[in-house]
């Protein structure tokens, strides 16, 4: 159950922590006005802190020195009212940027979102979940927090020790140069120290979004862990992530202890030396009390902003490696979902004649579904490995359901993945009605086209929300949720605590495996599709609801050209004909009882016979279907599967009453 799906993109990359920050600007153009005049109130706060120094010289030289109580007072009121001054301005800054940078946030977090729900399935099968998670709260709230105070400070710091520097050169350029001679070490230390905490600030976010992923595996899991007593082992790959990411954090601090050490250490020195040059001077009367009062007061008041760079510079390191991570999902390119892409390898003729309709199939006669020659290979596929579907050829007519048997493996839940364009496929057509769906836009693709997976995924939401989610852009109401809750027997819904406005709960763990399974039947047939996808829609159910419900089906298929995964001989009795798909081809169709009657493969997987696919064909020529095309198997072997069903269907009902 640990996270084994990692970030895909590389842990570390040489990049410039400018150019990452500056990918922001789309985002902070809408609020740069108020940034702009945040970084100059900001910047007006510390040159009026910058001003107290140079009241206490007048202080010194003026009223000190001529014993003067009340200009003592009055000096004393004046840098009262400069530091009232500057706490306000500092309130403004933070008032100006604090609603509008929660927008900035909120706006690529939406963008981000959006992006990922466009992306490519294939995208969603290489990044693990708590990556993603990760990028959209914690890398965001490191960006607003880098908009809202590095950024600014880092202007206003600069403006600080620029003008902070020019009264000191000004009050004595010689005590100036001692102060300044630790600014060549510094940037060299700052300049390592920059490098050094980008590698660790990337590895810290990455670890981070790995041991997210493994507490979202955790929990969606808990069952697993409980039942099979894997706490510990769970707990174990818990503390290991941890005490990585712990590690990486402590060689961020180490880094961080180091530069502020210097940072702080070095102007300390630089202002005891100026003390002593300037005591001299003031013994030798080449200076006045005040003008070294003032110049110490200067130099104090710029400790904050030269102490700072180390700060600011982890904050900003940190935010850039944040936009790196942001962006390395928002330049995954979406697919074309206008239609035309020739992605299935579509002919331009095919092209121009799908484009030549509204997409819809109207004006065209009714062909059905179509796959020509189709094949698929994952994207991340060793290149010398086999296709794994290697030219499918199947049409199924209009109003015809045709069931899909195969091994475990054979490529039967990739090949219904292709028809909604889940996944592209590599090579080959596959046409509606004789329009290729690669030339169809996906919005009008998925109206004319449902699926229901054999995982029933549900969402944290009503059951009518989740049902209504089948029913397109136009929506369902109330008589449509209805009766495709009644064909996918979802009685148990009335029973519910506020029956189709109960809330279902993450992922639908609320609900038994079969009533979950009938809730995602019911999505998939509310919005009356002309095609019709389901993988194994009836696994979890017992076999009285299962008959049940392919009672309520048949009438649904008699309108709809459909497409059934079946594993088993109840749901491919629901079909008009069953193709057998075999190492990447199809490789017989026909019904049932011609499938029992002509293919050793077909018996096995539907006889669970002990006969090897292989096996000499006459053996199953000799051995004819019953009337309801089964094969004659051994009465006792089918007492006990009955007495083993009704046991079973027994046990799911008192579960889903129990619940």
């Amino acid at each position: 159950m640990s996270a084994t799906t990692t970030d895909p993109a590389p842990a570390v990359r040489s990049r410039s922590a400018i150019r990452s920050l500056l990918r922001l600007w789309p985002y902070v153009r809408a609020v740069r006005v108020r940034l702009g005049v945040s970084a100059v109130v900001g910047a007006g706060a510390s040159c009026v802190a910058l001003l107290i120094p140079l009241v206490l010289k007048w202080m010194v030289d003026g009223p000190v020195s001529d014993h003067d109580p009340a200009g003592v007072w009055l000096g004393g009121g004046l840098i009262l009212l400069l530091g009232l001054l500057e706490a306000l301005l500092f309130g403004i800054r933070r008032w100006l940027v604090a609603r509008p940078l929660a927008g900035v946030e909120a706006a690529m977090r939406a963008d981000l979102y959006r992006h990922l729900q466009r992306l490519p399935v294939e995208f969603h099968d290489r990044w693990a979940s708590g990556q993603l998670l990760s990028r959209a709260t914690m890398d965001l709230q490191i960006l607003r927090m880098f908009l809202a105070f590095p950024l600014v400070f880092l202007v206003v710091n600069t403006v600080t020790v620029l003008i902070g520097f020019a009264i000191l050169f000004a009050q004595s350029w010689l005590l100036g140069l001692v102060l300044l001679a630790p600014a060549v070490p510094l940037m060299i230390m700052c300049s390592v120290f920059e490098t050094r905490y980008a590698l660790a600030a990337r590895r810290a976010q990455d670890q981070a979004g790995d041991l997210a992923t493994l507490v979202e595996e955790s929990v969606l899991g808990i069952r697993i862990i409980k039942a099979f007593g894997r706490h510990r082992s769970q707990a174990r790959a818990f503390r290991a992530q941890t005490r990585g990411l712990w590690r990486t954090e402590m060689r961020k601090a180490r880094l961080l202890s180091d530069i502020w050490a210097v940072i702080m250490t070095l102007p300390e020195v630089a202002i005891g030396a100026a003390l002593v040059c300037g005591v001299l001077q003031v013994a030798d009367g080449k200076l006045s009390a005040g003008t070294l009062v003032a110049f110490l007061s200067t130099a104090l008041a710029l400790r904050w902003p030269v102490e700072s760079i180390g700060f600011l510079l982890a904050m900003s390191n940190e935010a850039a490696t944040a936009a790196d991570r942001y962006f390395e999902a928002m330049d995954t390119p979406e697919p074309d979902s206008s239609g035309s892409t020739g992605s299935t390898g579509g002919s331009e003729k095919d092209g121009s004649a799908a484009n030549a309709t509204d997409g819809t199939g109207a004006g065209r006669p009714s062909d059905g579904l179509r796959m020509h020659a189709v094949r698929f290979r994952y994207p991340d596929a060793p290149d010398a490995g086999p296709d794994l579907l290697k030219g499918v050829d199947l049409h199924i007519g209009p109003g015809e359901t045709m069931a899909l048997v195969g091994a475990t493996g054979s490529g039967k839940t990739t090949l219904t993945a292709l028809l909604p364009r889940l996944h592209q496929a590599t090579g080959g057509r596959i046409t509606l009605d004789g329009a290729d769906i690669a030339d169809l836009p996906v919005k009008r693709l998925r109206e004319l086209l449902a699926v229901a997976f054999e995982e029933p995924t549900l969402f944290s939401a009503t059951v009518r929300e989740n049902v209504a989610m089948g029913a397109g852009p136009e929506g369902a109401d109330e008589a449509d949720i209805v009766r495709a809750l009644a064909v996918a027997q979802c009685g148990f819904v009335e029973r519910l605590p506020q029956g189709l406005d109960t809330q279902v709960g993450e992922q639908g763990l609320s609900l038994s495996g079969g009533q979950r399974q009938r809730l995602a039947l019911a999505r998939a047939v509310v919005g009356r599709p002309q095609f019709l996808v389901l993988d194994d829609p009836l696994s979890a159910l017992d076999v009285h609801t299962e008959a049940l419900v392919e009672a309520a089906l048949r009438e649904v298929l008699a309108d709809t050209t459909a497409l059934v995964v079946a594993h088993r001989p109840s749901t491919v009795m629901l079909a008009d004909r069953v193709a057998l798909l075999e190492d990447g081809r199809i490789t017989a169709v026909g019904t049932h009882a011609e499938l029992l009657r002509d293919s050793a493969v077909y018996r096995h997987l539907m006889s669970g016979a002990d006969e090897e696919p292989g096996a000499d064909e006459e053996s199953g020529a000799d051995e004819e279907p019953d009337a309801e095309g089964y094969p004659d198997l051994p009465e006792q072997h089918g007492a006990e599967e009955r007495t083993g069903e009704a046991d079973e269907a027994s046990a799911a009902r008192e579960r889903s009453d129990a619940r």
